[in-house]
């Protein structure tokens, strides 16, 4: 039972695909003309922000920052300025002919299917839980499934949580305990990702103990002992007063809740300065993993948000004894990324002499990478994850583009579990103190299937635990992968959807979608929302940018820091593409990115405004300057550099939108959408980049909307009314700017 979170600047790889990032909301809408949206005499017009002489020096370089006096984001005056803007947006979105249209197409997609099942938990026992969202429902609930039932039994439904007109609760993460006798689960409210942990006994659904606040959730879950008397988990320290918002990442510590004690009286269990055995930064993020068959436990670091970690191991029984022996498996410099325990063994996932990485396997009691056996060598073949079921590893993998799962035998053979439609095959659970996986797939036109992996007869069977939607499988689209030359002879993947009666003629709208950090893929999955866009004759384009890990960490470096003009210049290549290709034309076509991917958006109409006619930019990181003056900054360091490095610097003076808007240039009308809670990107960035772009276009140019949501933050924990309303606004500007048939 392994939960994967990434605190950067991103939800997770797929919401940001399905255009689900940061999402408002919008439940009803004016048609005013078939051809441009109007404003009533009566209706409101874009706030004009105020220009402030404010210049900063770095390294030599002079920096102009007009719109600084947004960072105070809670200033009356910036927040009348944001609802000016939410409220502006709203009147020209709502005022497009196909909106509402669009809106309902999307709803009607949303609901092809009865219900739909994630984040599946098995125990032991056959019991399951899982979160399920059922036609119409607004957001995901926990659910518990016995073995001996055909029905699940409802455990928390978000939906009831909250008085009228408080901003609405979500679940995020949970854990049972290995016995399912409790399950602990993570509400945050408005989209804050602010999370705090509640223990539920499963029989009778009463609350365990009080809340523990102030829960670091991006890097581990609750970790349960194996006897179910309590969990390890990560918190965030108590700020002192006045402590600036950068403090907030720092000094995360692992503490243990007994059931029935005061959590306030939890031990720290590891911590900054605490332990000499234990050399944390104060930027760390540590968590603690335990495997139920396995003695040792296992001491995750994650330095910030890069993906290199550092592992220690203890033995379990060792945890509360106040002096934890703790011995040290890998440091960053091991260039480790993954791992999975099986008994005494810990298998690695490194990126040491394998830029494509490999399996490695060193023992508990004796860590010794430079003794460590070899499981799967360095090849072609990207390894993406490594998790231990009770029989095996299974290995996420990547391979042309197409996610594969590998399944290692205890005797170390090998093989790979071939998908029953040939698409990408994803791990969709995994437990040590289970046989097997169930195993997810999907296609870029297909809709997915979860099946059980049977190792004992090497089956695939389907669950039914994802019903097939009326909208899944629907004949006349197709999805083709072709490789691009970027500007310095690189081969780019590209993967292009669309109608398949679609004619080359220049005229197509197109997205063009990427992100390029962290090493995170644009893996394939299908979304029936986007068939609103296709269906109507608009390309979707996938552009596999260097910063992604599609071809391990040399693709993911080759992308970052110095590095990063690769991510928008591959983009740029891809979309010259499709304009060679006949796919579209410049003003027919639009880059669309969110959270780290507003760097790619934002720098490619920047550098190329002549390329296209809109853009898209969601929850963006888009003044790169002072983005370490933020909470999330710091950790991110190591992604994107920082100031006080001239390098650094340099860097990220390149990748900085903002700075790069120029007053004699017309930049194509864009599009910025943003939630006022979001924790990972400061809404200032996109509104900083708001006003700087309408101020270089005038009244005159192509607009500049910035659509606010005061209840919503980076899109996780959005409702699903707000996702379809922010998809639909998106969509309807695109085709508005793109399609002069849909004007």
């Amino acid at each position: 039972m392994r939960i994967h979170y990434h605190s950067a600047l991103i939800t997770f790889s797929l919401l940001a695909m399905a255009m689900l990032t940061a999402c408002g909301s919008k439940e009803s809408n004016q048609e005013v003309s078939a051809d441009t949206p109007a404003e009533s005499a009566a209706g409101p017009a874009a706030p004009v922000a105020k220009a402030e002489d404010i210049t900063d020096t770095h390294w030599g370089v002079e920096v102009d920052d007009p719109y600084r006096y947004m960072e105070d984001q809670d200033d009356p005056d910036v927040v009348d300025w944001l609802k000016g803007q939410a409220e502006y947006t709203e009147s020209m979105l709502s005022g497009l002919s196909m909106r509402e249209e669009i809106y309902e197409r999307l709803i009607e997609l949303d609901q092809g299917a009865p219900f739909t099942t994630f984040g599946v938990r098995r125990l032991a026992n056959g019991d399951m839980f899982y979160m399920r969202r059922n036609a119409g429902d607004n957001l995901g609930k926990l659910y518990y499934h016995p073995a001996d039932s055909d029905s699940a039994r409802l455990l928390v439904d978000p939906e009831t949580l909250g008085a009228e007109g408080v901003q609405h609760y979500s679940l995020g993460i949970y854990m049972p305990s290995w016995d399912g006798r409790y399950v602990t689960y993570g509400l945050a409210q408005g989209g804050s990702e602010l999370t705090s942990y509640h223990t539920m006994e499963v029989a009778s659904g009463n609350a365990v103990d009080e809340p523990i606040d102030n829960i670091e959730t991006a890097y581990n879950g609750p970790m349960w002992t194996a006897t179910g008397d309590g969990f390890y988990y990560s918190r965030r320290r108590d700020l002192p007063e006045g402590a600036p918002e950068t403090e907030i990442y720092k000094q995360t510590m692992v503490r243990y809740h007994e059931l029935g004690t005061n959590p306030a009286d939890d031990p720290v269990i590891a911590a900054f300065e605490l332990s000499d055995r234990l050399p944390l930064l104060d930027t760390d993020f540590p968590s603690v993993w335990l495997t139920p068959n396995s003695e040792h436990a296992v001491l995750k670091v994650k330095h910030g948000d890069n993906n290199e970690i550092s592992l220690f191991t203890a033995p379990v029984d060792t945890l509360l004894s106040g002096d934890i022996p703790w011995v040290r498996i890998s440091e960053e410099a091991d260039l480790v990324n993954a791992f999975a325990v099986m008994g005494d063994d810990i298998y690695l996932l490194t990126a040491q002499d394998a830029p494509r990485y490999q399996l490695i396997k060193t023992s508990l009691a004796a860590p010794d990478l430079e003794a460590a056996d070899v499981v799967i060598a360095p090849s072609e073949v990207v390894l993406t994850d490594v998790f231990a079921a009770k029989d095996a590893l299974y290995v996420s993998a990547m391979q042309d583009g197409l996610n594969t799962v590998i399944r290692v035998a205890p005797d170390q053979s090998k093989d790979v579990l071939n998908t029953p439609r040939a698409g990408a095959g994803y791990i969709s659970s995994v437990s040590p103190a289970v046989d097997g996986i169930l195993l997810f797939e999907t296609s870029w036109i297909q809709g997915g299937v979860r099946y059980a992996y049977e190792p004992a007869t090497g089956t695939l069977t389907d669950t039914g635990m994802v019903p097939v939607g009326k909208f899944d499988n629907l004949e006349g689209f197709v999805a083709k992968e072709v490789l691009v030359t970027s500007h310095d002879g690189t081969r780019v993947p590209l993967s292009i959807l669309h109608r398949a009666d679609l004619k080359l003629d220049g005229s197509n709208p197109t997205i063009v979608y990427g992100y390029g950090s962290y090493g995170i893929s644009m893996e394939v999955f299908f979304s029936p929302l986007r068939l609103a866009w296709l269906e109507r004759g608009g390309v979707f384009a996938i552009a596999h940018v260097r910063g992604g890990g599609e071809y391990g960490q040399e693709w993911h470096y080759a992308g970052r820091m110095a590095n990063k003009p690769n991510t928008w210049l591959d983009l740029i290549a891809c979309a010259e593409y499709l304009v060679d290709k006949g796919y579209t034309a410049p003003e027919h076509m639009a880059p669309m990115g969110g959270s780290a991917g507003g760097v790619l958006a934002g720098r490619s109409i920047t550098t190329r405004p002549d390329l296209f006619g809109a853009a898209v930019i969601q929850v963006g990181m888009l003044d790169a300057i002072r983005a370490e003056t933020t909470t999330n900054g710091v950790p991110n360091i190591k992604e994107f550099g920082t100031v006080a490095d001239e390098e650094g610097f340099k860097g990220l003076l390149a990748m900085s939108s903002y700075h790069n808007v120029r007053d004699d240039v017309t930049y194509p009308a864009t599009l910025l959408t943003h939630g006022y809670n979001d924790p990972r990107v400061n809404i200032w960035m996109s509104g900083k980049m708001a006003a700087r772009l309408q101020a270089a276009n005038g009244e005159d140019g192509p607009p500049v909307l910035l659509r606010v949501d005061f209840d919503s933050g980076h899109g996780i924990g959005s409702t699903r009314n707000q996702v379809l309303s922010q998809v639909a606004d998106v969509y309807s500007f695109l085709f508005w700017q793109l399609d002069e048939e849909q004007h």
